[in-house]
């Protein structure tokens, strides 16, 4: 006696056969086909190894790029198409061979320079000294950039500049030897006390004259 399969087994199994088979009919032949695509990228003129060239699957959004030397490696799919692109060079593309019997495949390529011309620039210089004097005095410049230069040349300006900002490398470590060398030239003694160096007070009269200590509103 022949026994009957379930009636939601022959459903599921119809339904498993009819999505592959429509999958094949639509999508890639060779999806399940993966070839791991490896080479090296070089110049044509001088056969030399092109770093950091991209190397594009097209359609597949993603890729890599090549080594120091010109060497990639990458896994695609029989019949990807692949594009190789670097700055300076024109691009080149290559096809997976469908009917490749193996899983590996080796490529060499070549990549072209590509010269780009640029429109011809004719420099004229004055004709004579005496134009270039003339053109050169009746060149004016806008008052808002003329009062920002000369706000910033003032003193005053740049003493709250260099107070403000903060000190570059170079100022750090300057700062930073000319504390070592007065502790180790006042070593084993007391230090000299600001307070009683007329030079430090001349210099705090002359600040305070000027405004330095006013409060920035």
């Amino acid at each position: 006696m022949v026994k009957r399969l379930p009636l939601f087994l022959l459903i599921g199994w119809s339904f498993c056969l009819s999505n592959r088979l429509a999958a094949q009919q639509t999508g890639n032949p060779y999806r399940d086909s993966i070839v791991q695509l490896y080479g090296v990228v070089m110049t044509a003129d001088s056969l030399r190894g092109l770093p950091a060239v991209s190397v594009i699957v097209e359609g597949r959004g993603r890729g890599t790029i090549t080594s120091n030397d010109g060497v990639f490696s990458i896994a695609v799919l029989k019949g990807d198409r692949i594009t190789f692109s670097s700055v300076g060079f024109k691009n080149s593309t290559i096809k997976i061979p469908v009917n490749l019997p193996e899983n590996q495949y080796s490529v060499i390529q070549l990549l072209v320079n590509d010269t780009a011309y640029l429109p011809a620039t004719v420099l004229r210089p004055r004709p004579t000294r005496e134009q270039f004097e003339r053109d050169f005095l009746n060149n004016r410049t806008p008052d808002d950039a003329y009062e920002i230069a000369r706000k910033n040349t003032e003193e005053a300006q740049r003493r709250i500049l260099l107070n403000s900002l903060p000190a570059d490398g170079r100022e750090a470590v300057n700062y930073q030897i000319r504390q070592s060398a007065n502790k180790y030239y006042y070593a084993g003694q007391i230090p000299p006390m600001n307070i009683l160096n007329p030079a430090a007070w001349m210099d705090f009269i002359q600040a305070w004259k000027r405004g330095d200590f006013k409060r920035k509103k």
